[in-house]
C-alpha cells in the first residue's frame, strides 16, 4: 500500500503565498478565537456547572466532532457539484457565528450538547469546501506552505481564545456565563472577512457538474485510503482535547487557570504548523509523520504520569507539538492524492471517517477515565499510537 510521495520532486521556488490564504487564515484565527474561549472552559462548566459525568463529557466532544465530520461529506460534495466552495464556506462560519450566544443560554446539559451540535454543523459545512478551496487557490508546490499557514493562524486563534478566557474569567469573577458571550464579537469578525476579503478563483467556472457517484469512489486511490487509515489510527488514539483540561483540573490546577491548558496546547501548535508546512514541500512527508506518532506517544505516557500541573502542561506541549506536526501535513497529503475535480468530496469522506473515529474514541476516553482513572486513558492513547507508528514504519520498509 503506497501512502504518499516521499516528497516533491522538485525543490520550490520561494513565491509568495495568495492573498486569499492569508484571508482564510485570518478568518480562522477570529472564529477559532472565538470557539476556543467557549471550548477552554466547556468542560469545567459541564462538570462543575451542570454536573455531568465524564461519560457525557467524552460523548458530547464526540458526537459534535462526528456531526461535524459527517457534515463534511456533504458539503465537500456539493462544492464539487456546483463548482463553488466560497458559499458553503461563507454558510459554516455564519452558522457558526450564529449559535455562539446559545452557550451563555443553556442552563441544561442537554442544551450544551444542542449547541455543540449546531455549531458543529457549521464547522462541517464549512470544513471540506474551505480545504478544497486552498488547494484550488495554490499551485501545487506551496500546497504544504499553505496548509501550514492556514493551519498557524487557526491555533493562534486557540492561543488568544483561552487568554482571552483567562482574562475575563478574573475581570468577570469567573462569572463563565458571561466569558461566553464575549465569544460573540470575533465569530461575527471572521464571518466579514470571509465574505469582503475571499474571493473564488477564476480558474473555478461555477458550473454544475454531474451529482457525486458512489463510483466515482474508484478514482481515490490506494495511496488516498492509506494516509485515511494513516489518520484514522492517529484520531483513534488523540480523544477529544477536553481530557487535556480536565487532566489538568485533575492535577490540581484552579479554574481560574485552565484555559491556559488550551493557550500552552495551541501556542505549540502554532509555532509548529507552518514549520512543518514548509518541511512538508521540501523534505520526506513519511519521516514529519512518524515524527508526529512519536510525540503523540511522548506526551500520552508525560500526561498519564502527571502529578502537578507543570508536569501537565509539559504533556500538553508535547500534544500541540504533535498536532503541528501531523494535522496541516495530513490535509496537504489528501490534496495531493485527490483528483481536483473530487478534491471537496475527498476531504469529506476523510473527514467523515476520522469523525466516527473520533466519537468512539472520546466515549472510550470517558469510560477509561471514569472507571480506572486518567492515567488508563492515556496509556491506552499510548499503546493504540505505538501500534499505528509501527505499521507507518513497516509500509514504508516496504516501499522504500
Amino acid at each position: 500500500m503506497v501512502l504518499m510521495e516521499s516528497s516533491p520532486s522538485a525543490k520550490p521556488r520561494k513565491i509568495a503565498l495568495p492573498a486569499g490564504i492569508w484571508a482564510l487564515g485570518i478568518v480562522s484565527f477570529f472564529m477559532d478565537m472565538s470557539s476556543e474561549l467557549v471550548h477552554s472552559l466547556l468542560p469545567v462548566f459541564l462538570v462543575s456547572g451542570l454536573g455531568a459525568s465524564m461519560v457525557a463529557v467524552g460523548f458530547i466532544e464526540g458526537a459534535a466532532e462526528a456531526t461535524a465530520s459527517i457534515t463534511k461529506v456533504f458539503s465537500g460534495v456539493i462544492s464539487d457539484w456546483i463548482g463553488k466552495r466560497k458559499l458553503l464556506t461563507v454558510i459554516g462560519y455564519g452558522l457558526a457565528a450564529l449559535t455562539k450566544p446559545l452557550f451563555p443560554l443553556a442552563t441544561t446539559v442537554d442544551a450544551v450538547f444542542a449547541a455543540r451540535f449546531i455549531d458543529r454543523i457549521g464547522k462541517g459545512i464549512r470544513g471540506a469546501p474551505r480545504d478544497a478551496l486552498i488547494a484550488d487557490i495554490v499551485s501545487p508546490e506551496q500546497r504544504g506552505a499553505a496548509y501550514g499557514l492556514r493551519q498557524a493562524l487557526d491555533t493562534a486563534g486557540a492561543v488568544a481564545g483561552p487568554l482571552l478566557a483567562v482574562l475575563f474569567m478574573w475581570l468577570l469573577a469567573d462569572n463563565i456565563r458571561a466569558v461566553f458571550w464575549v465569544a460573540t464579537l470575533p465569530a461575527i469578525v471572521a464571518v466579514l472577512i470571509l465574505i469582503f476579503a475571499v474571493r473564488e478563483p477564476e480558474h473555478r467556472d461555477g458550473k454544475a457538474k454531474a451529482p457525486f457517484r458512489l463510483a466515482d469512489l474508484r478514482e481515490l486511490d490506494r495511496r488516498y485510503w492509506g494516509i485515511v487509515a494513516v489518520a484514522g489510527v492517529l484520531t483513534l488514539a488523540r480523544f477529544s482535547e477536553g481530557f487535556l483540561v480536565l487532566r489538568a483540573q485533575n492535577a490540581g490546577l484552579s479554574i481560574g487557570y485552565v484555559p491556559l491548558v488550551m493557550v500552552v496546547m495551541s501556542g505549540i501548535y502554532t509555532l509548529a504548523a507552518y514549520p512543518a508546512g514548509l518541511l512538508a514541500d521540501r523534505l520526506d512527508r513519511r519521516s514529519l509523520l512518524a515524527l508526529g506518532f512519536a510525540v503523540l506517544i511522548a506526551a500520552d505516557i508525560v500526561l498519564a504520569e502527571a502529578s502537578t500541573p507543570l508536569i501537565v502542561f509539559a504533556g500538553v506541549a508535547l500534544w500541540g507539538l504533535h498536532m503541528g506536526l501531523t494535522q496541516g501535513l495530513l490535509s496537504t497529503l489528501v490534496a495531493d492524492a485527490a483528483p481536483a475535480a473530487l478534491r471537496g468530496s475527498a476531504f469529506g469522506i476523510f473527514n467523515l471517517i476520522c469523525g466516527g473515529i473520533l466519537l468512539a474514541a472520546s466515549a472510550i476516553a470517558g469510560m477509561l477515565w471514569q472507571g480506572y482513572g486518567p492515567a488508563a486513558t492515556f496509556y491506552v492513547g499510548a499503546i493504540i499510537t505505538t501500534g499505528g507508528l509501527a505499521g507507518l514504519l513497516a509500509v514504508r520498509s516496504r516501499s522504500a
